[in-house]
């Protein structure tokens, strides 16, 4: 993991351990990661209930995509799945929900503790192929994290 990820899981760690209610430090966590990685532009959280996802807190341009049913889009078909799921070019997906014309990739990372499944997180990007591994490995890290503020 790059220098610039390791530093914010730090920080992260900091918001959740202060005395903050569970929205107002995921919504620090959306901020952070939105203002320091130039590719973020748009982080949100989506929490499970029933067999759909619900907004949370999130920031970046208001979304009309407040519950999503699971199996459709990105998010929904992470929530099915429980895997990881990037998409370097929505434009090729079939099965995408699109939020603006601005957005070209997403990632959508799944938050699970003790088996369940109880959210995720959903990043878009204006620019075409931005998620790695290492997007991948942080945000997997990021969710571990989370999972315990929720």
């Amino acid at each position: 993991m790059n220098k610039i990820f390791k530093e914010l899981i730090e920080k992260i760690k900091e918001i959740a351990s202060m005395q903050l209610d569970k929205n107002s430090k995921l919504k620090r966590i959306c901020d952070l990661m939105k203002e320091k990685i130039h590719y973020y532009n748009w982080v949100g959280f989506y929490f499970a209930r029933d067999e759909e996802l619900v907004l949370g807190p999130f920031c970046g341009s208001d979304t009309e995509h407040k519950i999503i049913p699971f199996g459709k889009g990105i998010c929904g078909q992470v929530a099915k799945s429980k895997n990881t799921l990037i998409v370097q070019d929505v434009s090729k997906e079939k099965n995408y929900l699109a939020c603006s014309r601005e957005v070209k990739a997403e990632i959508v990372v799944p938050i699970i503790k003790d088996g369940k499944f109880l959210g995720e997180i959903d990043i878009d990007s204006h620019y075409i192929s931005s998620f790695t591994d290492e997007d991948k490995e942080f945000l997997e890290e990021v969710c571990k994290i989370v999972a315990d503020i929720i």
